[in-house]
């Protein structure tokens, strides 16, 4: 640990040279915190994109299921119907589920003047 008598001024420093090693010590102690700030935002940064990762494989995981559920709906269909009829009824039932959500999804967005 340096001495702390090494930081005391001299009582023959001048005031211009007080004011230029306060301005020299002001700019570096505010590079330090510049550099604490990159380095918080840094380990912020990785979090996130490690985060991001795992959400993309969930999303990923969560799509392949639902396709798997619907492979199942037509599987299970075709056994009282011909397999062409079993497809089109998921595709149908899935394409107006998909036309509801879009419509909800774009009534969200238009904006909403007052009611008078």
């Amino acid at each position: 640990m340096p001495d702390p008598a090494t930081y005391l001024p001299d009582h023959d420093e001048a005031l211009p040279e007080l004011v230029t090693r306060l301005v020299g010590e002001t700019r570096a102690l505010a590079g330090a915190e510049v550099a604490v700030y990159k380095a918080k935002f840094g380990i912020t940064l990785a979090a996130y994109k490690t985060a991001a990762m795992f959400f993309a494989v969930a999303g990923t995981l969560a799509f392949a299921a639902l396709i798997a559920l619907l492979v199942g709906a037509i599987m299970a269909l075709s056994t009282i119907m011909h397999p062409g009829w079993a497809t089109a009824i998921v595709v149908g039932v899935v394409l107006v589920i998909a036309g509801i959500l879009g419509f909800v999804g774009k009534s969200k967005l238009t904006p909403r003047g007052p009611t008078s």
